[in-house]
């Protein structure tokens, strides 16, 4: 049976209905998948610029923190400098003070002999020889002699070695030193230097050491208080300058 008009258009619109039903459905199938892939790479390109700025911060704040230590560092540098600079000066400016005071302590009857005691007694001490021989300023001579007189006992009572002492009076000790004496063994390769400026300069070392980390009054420390030391005191005393030496003329 033949369908009528009415039937076959009937039957296109509901065709077409269904088309479009199923259109309808798979274009919001596509939205569907397409946004959601659309916000899978949304978050992903979020994440992943997040981590590049959280990478790029982190990088920043480290290169700060380095920049402050090497700034901390420099500016601790620079203030010790400072603190090394104005300890030198210190140091160097009572050193000089000292030097300029060395020339009064030979001058001085009731202190430099006392002085030379204690200097003499060092050198034997530090030497511990059976013979030495003595240099000292051609205008010393005769209170070296009577030093030495006066030390020679104190010397064999101490360590139980008998002791020859000669005085060098062919080769004085330079009259611009400010006084003391250098002690020499027999040969002539070991030497003692006791001037007053040689024990300077060994103060002086021993306060511009890395060990050194206070200021004290300063009295010609080397030598301050030798006078009134005991034998034993002098012997075990550590600021005396033995070196080798040549030979001597």
């Amino acid at each position: 049976m033949a369908l009528s008009d009415a039937d076959v258009q009937k039957q296109i619109k509901h065709m077409m209905a269904f088309i479009e039903q199923e259109a309808n459905e798979k274009a919001e199938e596509i939205d569907a998948k397409a946004e959601e892939e659309f916000n899978i790479e949304k978050g992903r390109l979020v994440q992943t610029q997040r981590l590049k700025i959280m990478e790029y911060y982190e990088k920043k704040e480290k290169q700060i923190e380095q920049q402050k230590k090497i700034q901390m560092s420099n500016l601790m540098n620079q203030a010790r400098l400072k603190v090394l600079k104005a300890r030198d000066d210190m140091i160097s400016e009572m050193l000089n003070e000292a030097r300029e005071r060395l020339a009064t302590i030979a001058k001085d009857p009731a202190r430099y002999p006392a002085l030379m005691d204690g200097l003499l007694l060092q050198g034997f001490f530090q030497l511990l020889e059976p013979k030495v021989t003595i240099r000292c300023r051609k205008q010393d001579v005769q209170m070296v002699q009577a030093s030495i007189q006066r030390s020679i006992p104190a010397f064999k009572e101490a360590v139980k070695i008998n002791l020859e002492v000669r005085i060098d009076q062919d080769n004085y000790l330079s009259p611009d030193i400010s006084g003391g004496v250098e002690l020499y063994n027999a040969r002539g390769n070991i030497k003692v230097a006791n001037t007053l400026e040689s024990r300077l300069d060994l103060m002086a070392q021993q306060y511009g050491s890395d060990s050194f980390t206070g200021v004290r009054p300063f009295v010609v420390p080397a030598m301050a208080g030798i006078e009134h030391m005991s034998p034993e005191q002098i012997g075990n005393s550590s600021t005396t300058c033995a070196t080798e030496a040549p030979a001597m003329i």
